[in-house]
């Protein structure tokens, strides 16, 4: 599995606002029990769009300002943004039929994506 990006506040223009490729971010909390369960779908998906899709993770508990601009209510949050701009975005127990939904919306995804559930 691909390891997912932890981004800051500090890293997130970089690393999301100025991506050459789209960006699924995750704002998520450790506390948060449909964080933790969410995260190896993540992962998987990170590993199947290697190259297309830049999965990262920003933890709201420490890391406030762009969850804050952004106003993400709620953990876990995902946001797509392509080309620097926020395209979609998805609040709670996302489940992987909603994020291909997400992803083929926006991008149209590889086949892999699609599978399982």
């Amino acid at each position: 599995m691909t390891e997912l990006i932890d981004v800051r506040d500090a890293t997130f223009e970089a690393e999301v606002l100025r991506s050459d490729i789209p960006v699924l971010v995750d704002f998520w909390a450790p506390w948060c029990a449909p964080c933790k369960t969410l995260n190896p779908l993540l992962a998987e998906i990170a590993a199947e769009q290697r190259g297309l899709l830049k999965v990262v993770k920003v933890n709201i508990d420490e890391e406030q300002e762009y969850a804050a601009r952004l106003r993400v209510v709620m953990a876990p949050t995902l946001m797509l943004f392509l080309g620097g701009e926020l395209v979609d975005r998805a609040h709670g127990a996302v489940r992987r039929p909603a994020i291909v939904e997400m992803l083929a919306a926006h991008l149209g995804v590889a086949p892999a994506v699609a599978v399982g559930d």
